[in-house]
């Protein structure tokens, strides 16, 4: 705690200091007690002020500085001469570039500033760039948020309590070949959180408006209403076309968290294993494209609503550093429809009926027959041409189905190729990989 201001202590300093150097040890600590007491110093800080010499000479030059502004504004001209490189680099630079520009008659500073320039040091050279490098004071620019979507409530994984049938995720699955360059067609996914029921619509650009005409589509083919749609925070879907069309049809619209793809877990699940596995990773585009992709949506939301089992989390709990997860028996997603009691009879019966009227065989063979024709469409393979696959009956088809599992794992066209051959080397077998080779002995 201050006792008295840091004139007075200079004073007393002044005062003291000759006694203290004259005096002996005992008077020397009677002397330090009662500096220490009146101006609060720590005991070996007094030490220290009392012992040095005084009126030491001040370290501060006479003019205040060594470089004055003639220096600073040619050290700013040889820095952008320099294409404004560091100042370690520019330290080095300076002799070279002056020399440079004497010996092509470029105006070079007068005087001895040529001679401070060569003799500045790095941390100098910085201190006097200072002023130069600043920018502009002021706030920074934040990124602009639209407004339309700081106005959408966020929900997420942990939102999801129990809702009823017609509460679906939205997301955009692009099948662009790895290349994100031009245009090509994107795969429009709903999936509905109480019963898993998916549909997939192909959309042939990115447009809002063309967004909602798909969307009609794809509520007119839902066995209940469009409650609710929880979608990321993609511009095609942020945006008032969008939230009008919410609003004029009465669906909740909701969205995730930026960057927090766990918040549409439902959604992403589907986008993995049902548009991935069934289209691939292929790039589409055109008109063409959509039209056979449409076709082919048509068949498969019938053979994974109707025929396609699928798991539900019922719980999930910690127990130290396991987390246990338990499901609902596998149900299709119809039979989660028919079940759930907050659907209409009617649409349930509705469901039952289409359900006796499909063949799964027949559903499967034309899936696996539009796989073919989009691979195709990919690869550039004009219909009737040679390498073009021919139509399979459903008899053959269905006799194929028995001697398939002899092939072991069922591969479909829209799989990548592996890279894992098996070559025969020096009576040797080995099983090439990417970055790596494992012998096997033969």
């Amino acid at each position: 705690m201050r006792q008295v201001n840091m004139a007075t202590r200079n004073e007393i300093v002044s005062t003291l200091r000759k006694r203290y150097q004259t005096a002996d040890r005992t008077e020397r600590g009677r002397i330090l007690d009662e500096f220490v007491a009146v101006a609060g110093f720590h005991r070996k800080h007094a030490m220290r002020l009392l012992s040095e010499a005084g009126d030491k000479p001040s370290r501060q030059r006479a003019d205040g500085r060594l470089y004055d502004d003639e220096t600073r504004e040619a050290l700013i001209m040889v820095w952008e001469a320099s294409d404004r490189i560091c100042s370690r680099r520019l330290k080095v630079l300076i002799p070279i570039l002056l020399e440079a520009m004497e010996r092509h008659g470029h105006p070079l500073p007068t005087g001895d500033v040529c001679t401070k320039l060569v003799a500045m040091s790095a941390a100098t050279i910085d201190r006097a760039l200072n002023r130069a490098k600043a920018r502009p004071r002021g706030r920074r620019r934040k990124a602009s948020v639209p407004s339309v979507r700081l106005s959408i409530p966020v929900r997420t994984f942990e939102d999801w309590d129990d809702p009823a049938p017609g509460f679906m995720e939205m997301d955009l699955v692009a099948h662009s070949g790895g290349m994100l360059k031009g245009s090509y067609v994107q795969t429009l996914v709903l999936t509905d959180i109480a019963t898993g029921w998916t549909e997939c619509a192909p959309l042939l650009v990115r447009e809002q408006n063309l967004l909602t005409k798909v969307l009609d589509e794809v509520r007119s083919r839902l066995p209940f209403p469009l409650l609710g749609i929880d979608v990321d925070n993609d511009s095609v879907f942020m945006n008032e076309t969008v939230k009008d069309y919410c609003t004029r049809h009465s669906i909740e619209l909701t969205r995730c968290r930026p960057y927090r793809k766990n918040d549409q877990a439902w959604v992403e699940q589907k986008n993995g294993a049902v548009v991935r596995r069934a289209i691939g990773y292929r790039r589409y585009e055109g008109l063409e494209a959509a039209r056979l992709l449409a076709k082919f949506y048509a068949a498969l939301r019938l053979y994974v609503n109707f025929y396609q089992p699928s798991f539900k989390l019922l719980s999930k709990a910690r127990d130290g550093g396991r987390i246990i997860k338990r499901y609902h028996t596998p149900a299709t997603p119809q039979q989660r429809v028919h079940d759930d009691r907050r659907v209409t009879e009617s649409a349930k019966a509705g469901l039952l009926k289409e359900r006796v009227s499909l063949d799964p065989i027949e559903l499967l063979r034309s899936i696996r027959q539009l796989q073919e024709e989009l691979v195709n469409l990919s690869d550039g393979i004009v219909p009737g041409s040679h390498g073009a696959p021919n139509a399979v009956t459903l008899e053959k088809f269905l006799a194929g189905l028995k001697t398939a599992w002899e092939s072991g794992p069922v591969v479909r066209p829209t799989h990548r190729r592996k890279a894992m051959d098996l070559l025969q080397k020096s009576g040797e077998l080995f099983w090439v990989r990417p970055r790596a080779f494992r012998r096997q002995r033969g």
